[in-house]
């Protein structure tokens, strides 16, 4: 088989101007001038027969990657990991990354303490973990080769992404100790109405699930505040500033330790589903699947 003549140099040139979205920044970045980085690229596509960013007059800071770029991208970031493991294979044990963005609330009550056991037993990795709301992590993964994983719960996972499930959590009513609230075996949604409701910020999943089950059964829930972090919430309804609709792990996690009240509300509002997001037909590094699979296990005993 012919193999095409592809350096590690032309590559590195399109993954980081895919990463910095600029000529300049990314000439910047791996030190040689923008000439020298359009060298890069232009040879790059005529090997590959394709246009891999638009070239625009007058507009030097900044490149628009391709639908084609789009595609040749995560594996582009492939070959130069694997290049990067033929030059350290016979140099002993290396540290090797991966960047893991994930919700504020799987990374509080899930991924550090699962983070920090994953070193201990993998200190060859190192895991880069950074917090973003859902579609942050949608559009990190499907623009940035550096992030790996995603760690979430997607209302509608991109068809450009693959969702692999961790766990689903049910909804429950949290309120200050001993609100009138908790007096009903059972807790509707229609008596949540008038109440004070400390909600989860717009454009969030949880957010979207809890207004989409007020609204099909026609009901305007009466939302006082938006936060962006679970702990918060707690906090607030411990203060008595309100109620609050929120998931709960079954270890108690969330709620462990403070003066709050919880009812279930059982299969009133459509479980929360929280996973692995990877990019569509991309090949994970090593790393990322031993990474992976001890979430998975950390789960299961959970």
């Amino acid at each position: 088989m012919d193999y095409p003549s592809l350096s590690t140099d032309q590559v590195a040139a399109f993954v980081e101007l895919a990463r910095q979205g600029s000529l300049r920044r990314a000439a910047d970045t791996l030190h040689i001038t923008e000439q020298g980085l359009r060298n890069r690229l232009l040879a790059l596509e005529r090997r590959l027969r394709v246009e891999l960013y638009r070239k625009r007059r007058g507009q030097r800071r900044s490149a628009q990657i391709t639908e084609q770029g789009l595609q040749f991208l995560p594996h582009a970031a492939a070959f130069l990991e694997r290049a990067g493991e033929l030059c350290d294979l016979f140099s002993g044990p290396t540290v090797r990354e991966i960047h893991v963005a994930a919700s504020q609330y799987l990374t509080q009550y899930l991924l550090i303490d699962a983070v920090r056991r994953f070193h201990a037993a993998f200190p060859q990795i190192h895991v880069r973990l950074s917090t973003r709301t859902e579609q942050e992590i949608e559009e990190a993964l499907l623009g940035h080769a550096d992030v790996t994983i995603g760690v979430a719960a997607p209302y509608e996972p991109s068809p450009e992404l693959e969702y692999a499930h961790l766990f689903s959590m049910g909804w429950s009513l949290i309120t200050p100790r001993r609100h009138k609230l908790l007096s009903p075996t059972q807790v509707r949604l229609r008596d949540l109405v008038d109440q004070p409701l400390i909600l989860f910020e717009r454009g969030s999943t949880g957010r979207q699930h809890v207004i989409d089950a007020f609204h099909e059964q026609e009901l305007s829930p009466r939302v006082d505040m938006e936060m962006t972090n679970t702990e918060i919430i707690v906090r607030m309804v411990e203060a008595g500033l309100g109620v609050s609709i929120v998931p709960l792990l079954p270890s108690g996690a969330v709620t462990r330790g403070r003066r709050v009240g919880i009812r279930s509300l059982g299969r009133q509002i459509r479980p929360i589903q929280s996973g692995i997001l990877t990019r569509r037909g991309e090949r994970l590094p090593d790393a990322g699947d031993k990474f992976i699979e001890f979430v998975r296990g950390t789960v299961a005993k959970d």
